[in-house]
């Protein structure tokens, strides 16, 4: 069996206002995965979404969803997907369980109320089932939102934007939830502003920025290969220069005798270099070491994708 349940072949979108919302955009999905997609306000995050759950048609280029086309196969394909807008959009009046329960007649999905149960448990919805949703508080209103993307059984969730407006302790139940969906075999696609639920539990990241899909990349290998880290050596006589000994490095000079050392993960020489600066004669009064976070990798990457310098 093909392993990428989710294929996105040069995907172009432009609007009749002359628009051009994505730029030759394509993607595979792996079962099981969690992709974070990342990008800025109108990258083109929410268009390429829309265009694989169907809602938007695209200007040219092809989806398949566990090879179904998104649109001579619309049915089948939209069967294979689940979605969690942005905006809360619940019935007000009908509780929990029914609003569920309808989504999963919508889609042509045979009554299964064990399922149902068993779903609303596992998002912690069970005790809330016959309450009506108008009621509900704001994280409890987005796991209904996901209980309902869920209710036809899926293969793939969309998450936009999940977690826009929660606070941080719900965001980190949100997260748990993502967790645990995987290990029920969900494949997630999520966008987000929040750098650090890209770090906390995607698998893969994408950075999508001006409708142009920059990467898609392993995260541990991300931040291997982009994920520098700095060494601050704090020496105990002053140096004004860099000592001939350790250009090789291509150290600077920093704040109160020190000198800072960049490195990328896959190429350190730190061992080597307290060597020879021991051998030429200097005496370290402490160090301090940092890493780059993802935050400022894709920082440096949407502004290089905009010319404007890392």
């Amino acid at each position: 069996m093909d392993d990428d349940i989710l294929t996105v072949q040069n995907v172009n979108k432009t609007y009749d206002s002359g628009h051009t919302a994505l730029k030759d955009v394509s993607l595979s999905l792996h079962r099981g995965e969690i992709l974070a997609l990342l990008g800025p306000n109108g990258a083109g995050k929410t268009t390429l979404i829309s265009i694989i759950c169907g809602i938007v048609r695209a200007t040219s280029g092809r989806v398949a969803v566990d090879g179904h086309d998104t649109v001579h196969q619309y049915r089948a394909a939209r069967r294979m997907i689940g979605l969690v807008p942005q905006e809360i959009v619940l019935e007000p009046f009908e509780s929990v369980y029914d609003t569920v329960r309808y989504s999963r007649g919508i889609f042509g999905a045979r009554p299964n109320d064990a399922y149902i149960e068993s779903l609303l448990k596992r998002l912690s919805l069970w005790d809330k089932k016959s309450a009506i949703t108008k009621e509900l508080s704001g994280g409890m209103k987005r796991r209904c939102l996901i209980a309902k993307a869920l209710a036809h059984e899926p293969r793939i969730l969309f998450l936009d934007e999940p977690t826009a407006g929660v606070d941080v302790e719900l965001r980190k139940d949100m997260w748990d939830t993502v967790a645990d969906l995987k290990t029920h075999g969900v494949t997630t696609i999520l966008t987000t502003h929040y750098i650090e639920e890209a770090e906390a539990i995607a698998d893969r990241i994408g950075v999508i920025s001006d409708g142009r899909l920059l990467l898609v990349e392993e995260k541990a290998s991300l931040m291997k290969r982009l994920g520098r880290r700095q060494v601050r050596l704090m020496l105990t006589a002053p140096v004004n220069t860099v000592p001939e000994a350790l250009e090789k490095y291509g150290l600077e000079l920093g704040p109160d005798n020190s000198l800072i050392y960049n490195y990328n993960e896959d190429e350190p020489q730190v061992a080597a270099l307290l060597a020879d600066l021991s051998a030429a004669g200097f005496t370290l009064r402490d160090v301090e070491t940092q890493k780059r976070s993802l935050e400022e990798i894709f920082v440096e990457l949407v502004r290089s994708a905009n010319g404007d310098g890392a």
